[in-house]
C-alpha cells in the first residue's frame, strides 16, 4: 500500500471515531432526558392517584338537594 491509501484509510477511520463519540453523546443525552421524564411521569401518576383517594366527603348539609 502506498501513503496516499494509509492516509485516506486512517482520516476515514478518524472520522468514524468522532462520528462513533459524537452518537455515544447523543444516545447518552437521550437517556437521560428519558430517566427524568420517567421519574416525572411517575410524579404525575402518584399526584393523580393521590387525589383519586383524597376524594371529598360532604356533610348533609354540604350536599345539595336532588332537584338542583
Amino acid at each position: 500500500m502506498n501513503d496516499d491509501v494509509v492516509e485516506r484509510l486512517e482520516l476515514k477511520l478518524a472520522f468514524l471515531e468522532r462520528a462513533n463519540q459524537e452518537l455515544s453523546d447523543v444516545i447518552y443525552r437521550q437517556q437521560q432526558e428519558i430517566d427524568a421524564l420517567r421519574q416525572h411521569f411517575k410524579e404525575l401518576l402518584e399526584r393523580v392517584d393521590a387525589s383519586r383517594e383524597e376524594a371529598t366527603k360532604y356533610t348533609a348539609e354540604q350536599e345539595r338537594p336532588p332537584h338542583y
